[in-house]
């Protein structure tokens, strides 16, 4: 009964709270089945289904057994949790029906009443079975008779609130079975009980903070309610849920407060803007702190109380879910967000009181997470931690300099009193701390209590701030405590200790860009230099910060004046300077060269003008500019010459120099770039989307600190070098901005000039650019003179005259008056200069310096021509004409011999593509001046016109045909065209046909000139002819001199007509039309038309009787493929030698095609017979069936192979044996002796009427 009487005073807001069980009816019962009780019902866990579709968990139930009184059932209105009965249980052994009816049943009649009264539901019965109990009485009756009535009379429809445990205190299997029965039982109503009430006390807590808008509404109330909630859930060690109601609570005070300071406040606020009177810290080494609560129960608690309670609660369950880590970052968050809160809420702060507060705190969860675990826990978590160490550290600096633990001369009466004005704030120490040697408390108090204390826990607690943030990687943090480590060595005047700090600040500042930190730091830096005498470093800093746009106008002034007061003041010894970098003083913006080009010869005046952009804030005399030049000797001098540079060098001479940023490295670009992905998120059940972002997924390469070897500033120890080639500008004022400064020089001996180093001298400092970059360079050269002749056009035309412009580049060689060139004259190209012409001088720059009167005079070998007189490194251009002789086309040869077919008429006006023309080079010697050796030069001239020749015949009429192609660009006038011809006038006539005498060629085109040959008896077998005609430009004027006709000489051979052939092809029988398909008859009639001639005189000529008769052989082919040739397509004919005679042909051809067809070729070749003794003894026409016909062919290109190798008979064109027989030689006849009258003849072909698909050929 020990147990029961215990269980009857639970102990409220404690860990060991357990839900309420009571028990009624027999107590020495229960008491006995207790102990068994409390072990076996926490031991197997139960599922626990909440409302709202919240995820089930297993929990393991334990209770609160008490025994049952009126005075523990709720109440109308009473909304704890805690005290809270969740079931009822009575407790009977009875085995007797008439002790169950004098006393057991009025004992349960009584105890349902009280329940009913008081509406409660969640009862059960337990009915005990003893064996032992059985056995001494052997009258009663069974025991599920009592069990049965019991059922009846109370249990009604609930059967199962009845229940029967047998034997309890034995150990068998029967017992087990009962126990485990009677425990699934108790733990099932127990959490329906319990799931029932406490979703009827969410409710009702939901209810009441959806009044939270209503006037009396307020939040220390729904405080209680929403944290007896919290008490329910830790009480079944649902840790997680107990913490989600405290961020619940912290994040709606927090959003009222937010309201309030927009304007929108609620009335209960008030209670928190009373003035802060205690600021001891937060409170964590209680589970609760029962002072705090009181205080919030009974609406008096401040801001810091109410924050500070919420914190530990929320501490204690974190705790319990072993989250340690996030306790330092919530305090963290908590410290930050209670000082803002304050500001907001505008509650009277006593100064110093908020950094106490904020200094206790952080020290008091840094013990408390350290006492909760070990070291090595506490090592590997620094970087949860540091953040706290941090803020301590700032709040006790702070502290510091509030309490006049800083200053020099120690604290004084008014520091004095405001320091035991906010140690009484502190209050009385906590008797959970009062043991401890460094409780946070003794540490605020120890360190507030004398300079030296201070100064030892305050450079403590910035040691360990340090190594944490370096050994965690913050090096930026770091760096930043150790920038307040720096001002407070500075506040104890020892700027030695200081240095340091702020060179590593720095240095991390400039590596990673951060332009305001590194402006604010400077500034410390320069003050610490100052106290340290370190003249040099803190004129580089002053240099700086004078440049540093990030400071005002005055500081920037201030700075500029420290330099130019050291400046002037009397150097320590002659000559010595302090070196300083250029780019905090002035900027290299741009550099233009005078030439552009940066080429000047020797002798030369170059200008070298440079805008620079002057970073002071007030103008500065500067007593010097110097440019450091570096001299060079190019190992390839050839290259160097005046062309070469004017070539290869820039021609505006402006070069740009990309802006240096005066305080920051140029590490940003190399950062790699932003990887920005889109990121949609939609909703699982209807796709919707629901939210959408962007996300860089290269964030780790763009935060990490960027390791950066650059150094402070820029680089001390410069060297100035120093020497013979220096560009100097003496006594330049630099106003703000741009300034444009002037270097001349003028070039000694010829090389390359490199700018190196750019100084600029301010009494005892100079500032210096240690490297200019890009290169800039200038080149002087030394040139010789030389004479350059080229033609004006793409190319020179014979014929007519042509223009030439010379050149003479005079180099370091000065023209002198009576200074001519001497040009040797050749017969086929003469010199065609005036009397008087002009020349131009000009600079190697090509800039027009003046014009003089050329003198040229000439003779039968050479030409003089007077150069004006001109300086050294200029050029003189003058403009000559030249003329060409054109040279007499060779000799055509056999390709172009008149004996050749004629070409096909649709050909013939059209000149072949891709001809050139023919070219002539002419060399002239030419003597200088400066010079003993004469020059030698090249011209080449090309012949515009191409001329061809052609023999025409109409039957026994012969015409000779001239073209004339113009090859060139121009357009030429043709005029007074001859042809002429070798031997006797009076035989021979030649009729012209054309009837104009100037003629109009244009570029690329052809003229054709016809003439008549006409005989008065037999003709000679060949004839010379010269072919002439004038030609002059259609563009230009009248030329003062005559042009030489161009002429063409060619010769005609066997040019009258011997035989004429003639065609014709007849239908078949019966039709009036050829059909394809169909053998059509062929007849070729030869004919004949002189007698006996000179020519005919050869191997193929027989004599009989007086009758002369030659072998011809005849062949019918058809290249174009629109006949078939049936049969034989050639054979030998004896013709004689007689006029009109005549042999006619008969052969059969298949039309092919369909259309107009031209008629198929018909060739004549001469017999020649071998001269061997068995030749004539073989039949000519075994020779051509065996194709072992030698041809004789006179090599025109006209003549197509396909004449030799036609349809139906094949003729080598090889000489040679065959079979070591004796071969007889064809010999084809001149075109000029054949006449083909069936030439250009068609015939109708039809298609045939079997035919599906109908092939045309169009003519």
């Amino acid at each position: 009964m020990a147990a029961a009487e215990e269980a009857q005073a639970p102990v409220v807001y404690t860990m060991e709270n357990k839900p309420i069980v009571t028990c009624a009816g027999d107590q020495n019962l229960f008491t006995s089945i207790y102990p068994t009780l409390a072990q076996q019902l926490p031991r197997e866990p139960m599922e626990w289904r909440r409302s709202y579709g919240r995820a089930p968990k297993m929990i393991h139930l334990e209770s609160s057994f008490v025994q049952f009184k009126e005075e523990l059932l709720p109440r109308e209105g009473n909304k704890a949790l805690l005290t809270f009965p969740f079931l009822h249980v009575y407790w009977t052994e009875c085995c007797d029906t008439e002790v169950y009816k004098a006393t057991v049943k009025d004992g349960l009649s009584k105890w349902q009443s009280i329940l009913k009264a008081h509406g409660s539901v969640d009862w059960l019965i337990v009915v005990v079975e003893n064996d032992a109990k059985k056995k001494n009485k052997t009258n009663i009756l069974p025991r599920t008779s009592i069990v049965d009535k019991i059922r009846n009379d109370f249990c009604n429809k609930q059967s199962d609130r009845c229940v029967v445990l047998s034997d309890p205190l034995k150990d068998s299997s029967r017992t087990q079975e009962s126990w485990n029965a009677f425990l699934t039982k108790l733990r099932t109503l127990l959490l329906m009980s319990f799931t029932k009430n406490l979703g009827k006390f969410e409710d009702d807590m939901r209810t009441l903070r959806e009044k939270r808008t209503e006037p009396g509404w307020s939040f220390c109330e729904y405080f209680m309610v929403q944290e007896e909630l919290a008490f329910v859930f830790e009480m079944l060690q649902q840790f997680e849920d107990a913490l989600v109601q405290y961020d619940e609570l912290d994040a709606l005070f927090s959003q009222y407060v937010v309201n309030f300071g927009a304007g929108d406040g609620a009335n209960w606020l008030a209670y928190f803007c009373q003035p802060v009177r205690s600021w001891s810290g937060l409170v964590l080494r209680r589970p609760i702190d029962m002072e705090k609560r009181e205080l919030v129960q009974r609406r008096e608690a401040t801001l810091l109380d109410l924050r500070s309670y919420l914190f530990s609660r929320q501490c204690t369950l974190l705790l319990f879910l072993q989250r340690p880590w996030e306790v330092a970052q919530r305090a963290l968050e908590l410290l930050h967000s209670c000082v803002q809160e304050l500001r907001l809420l505008e509650v009277s702060v006593p100064p110093g009181a908020l950094d106490c507060w904020v200094f206790l705190s952080c020290l008091e969860v840094l013990q408390r997470i350290e006492g909760c675990c070990d070291r090595a826990q506490v090592d590997s978590n620094i970087a949860h931690m540091v953040g706290l160490w941090s803020y301590a550290t700032e709040k006790l600096k702070s502290l510091g300099y509030l309490c006049g633990l800083v200053s020099e001369k120690g604290p004084n009466s008014e520091d004095l009193n405001r320091t035991v004005d906010l140690l009484a704030g502190l209050g009385a120490e906590r008797p959970e701390t009062a043991n401890a040697a460094q409780s946070p408390y003794k540490k605020l108090r120890e360190a507030l209590s004398s300079v030296e204390a201070f100064e030892k826990h305050y450079l403590d607690l910035s040691h360990a701030t340090i190594e944490m943030y370096t050994s965690i990687g913050r090096i930026r943090s770091a760096k930043l405590v150790g920038k307040d480590l720096a001002e407070f060595y500075m506040r104890k005047k020892s700027p030695q200790k200081a240095e340091p700090y702020l060179q590593g600040a720095l240095k991390n500042y400039l590596a990673e860009g951060w332009a305001l930190p590194v402006t604010h730091t400077r500034k410390q830096l320069a003050e610490c230099q100052k106290h340290l005498g370190q003249v040099e470093n803190y004129l580089q800093s002053s240099s700086l910060l004078a440049s540093d746009g990030h400071l005002t106008q005055e500081e920037r002034e201030h700075f500029c004046q420290e330099i130019l007061s050291f400046a002037q003041q009397p150097p320590d010894s002659p000559g010595h300077r302090v070196v300083l970098p250029m780019h905090s003083f002035a900027q290299l913006r741009d550099l233009h060269f005078d030439p552009a080009n940066a080429v000047v010869h020797v002798g030369g005046v170059l200008s070298v003008e440079m805008t620079l952009c002057s970073q002071m804030p007030v103008p500065v005399h500067v007593e010097q500019l110097a440019v450091s030049v570096h001299f060079s000797i190019e190992k390839n001098n050839y290259r160097k010459t005046a062309e070469w540079l004017t070539k290869h060098k820039t021609s505006n001479g402006l070069i740009s120099f990309p802006a240096e940023p005066t305080t920051l490295p140029a590490s940003q670009p190399s950062l790699p770039a932003l990887e920005l992905h889109e990121v949609f998120e939609r909703s699982p059940s209807d796709n919707a989307l629901s939210t959408t972002g962007i996300i860089c997924r290269n964030i780790h390469l763009l935060l990490r600190r960027q390791e950066s070897g650059v150094s402070l500033d820029t680089p001390t120890g410069l060297s100035l070098e120093d020497g013979p080639h220096m560009l100097r500008c003496h006594h330049v004022t630099l106003e703000p901005g741009a300034n444009r400064v002037t270097f001349q020089t003028q070039a000694k001996e010829p090389g390359t000039y490199t700018l190196r180093q750019l100084w600029a001298v301010v009494g005892r400092v100079c500032f210096a650019l240690p490297h200019i970059h890009p290169p800039v360079q200038y080149d002087v050269y030394s040139q010789e003179p030389q004479l350059h002749v080229e033609p004006l056009a793409d190319s020179l035309l014979a014929g007519i005259p042509q223009k030439v412009k010379f050149t003479v580049t005079t180099g370091h060689y000065t023209v002198k008056p009576g200074d001519s060139l001497q040009l040797s004259n050749t017969e086929a190209m003469l010199i065609l200069g005036q009397a008087q012409s002009r020349a131009v001088i000009s600079s190697n720059s090509r800039e027009k310096c003046s014009e003089a009167w050329l003198r040229i005079q000439s003779s039968d070998k050479v030409t003089s021509i007077s150069l004006p007189a001109a300086p050294a490194y200029h050029a003189i251009e003058f403009e000559l004409d030249v003329l060409s002789v054109p040279p007499a086309p060779a000799s055509p040869g056999d390709r172009d011999m008149l004996g050749t077919p004629e070409p096909p008429a649709k050909h013939r006006d059209r000149p072949k593509a891709g001809l050139c023309m023919a070219s002539t080079d002419h060399k002239v010697s030419i003597d200088c001046p400066w010079s003993i050796y004469s020059t030698v030069i090249a011209l080449t001239f090309s012949v515009p016109l191409r001329t061809t020749h052609a023999l025409l015949s109409a039957g026994t009429r012969k015409y000779v045909q001239v073209c004339v192609q113009n090859l060139s660009e121009l357009d030429f006038e043709l005029s007074d065209c001859n042809l002429t011809h070798t031997g006797d006038g009076a035989a021979l006539q030649l009729v012209p046909l054309n009837t104009q005498c100037q003629q109009r060629i244009y570029s690329q085109q052809s003229v054709f000139f016809v003439w008549e040959l006409k005989w008065t008896q037999e003709p000679p077998p060949a004839l010379h002819c010269q072919f002439s005609v004038g030609f002059s430009p259609a563009s230009q004027e009248r030329l003062s001199i005559p042009l030489k006709p161009y002429t063409y000489e060619f010769h005609v051979e066997n040019f009258f007509t011997l035989y004429k052939v003639q065609a014709a092809i007849a239908p078949p029988a019966g039709l009036e039309f050829c059909r394809t398909g169909s053998l059509c008859a062929l007849e070729v009639c030869i004919t004949r038309l002189a007698d006996l001639l000179e020519v005919d005189r050869d191997e193929a000529l027989t004599e009989a009787d007086s009758h002369f008769t030659t072998r011809l052989m005849y062949e019918v082919v058809d290249n174009s493929s629109r006949w078939a040739v049936c049969g034989k397509s050639c054979g030998v004919i004896c013709m004689p030698v007689a006029a009109q005679a005549t042999h006619r042909v008969h052969l059969e051809v298949m039309p092919l095609f369909a259309g107009y067809l031209p008629l198929p070729d018909v060739r004549l070749f001469k017999y020649l017979p071998h001269h061997s003794a068995h030749a004539s003894q073989l039949d000519a026409d075994s020779w051509i069936e065996n194709d072992t016909l030698s041809v004789d062919k006179h090599g025109d290109e006209q003549l197509d192979s396909g004449s030799v190798k036609g349809r139906g008979s094949v003729h080598s064109a090889a000489s040679g044996e065959h079979k070591g027989l004796p071969m007889p030689r064809l010999q084809a006849l001149p075109a000029g002796q054949v006449f083909n009258s069936s030439t250009g003849a068609q015939v109708l072909v039809i298609p045939s009427q079997d035919h599906h698909v109908l092939e045309v050929s169009v003519t």
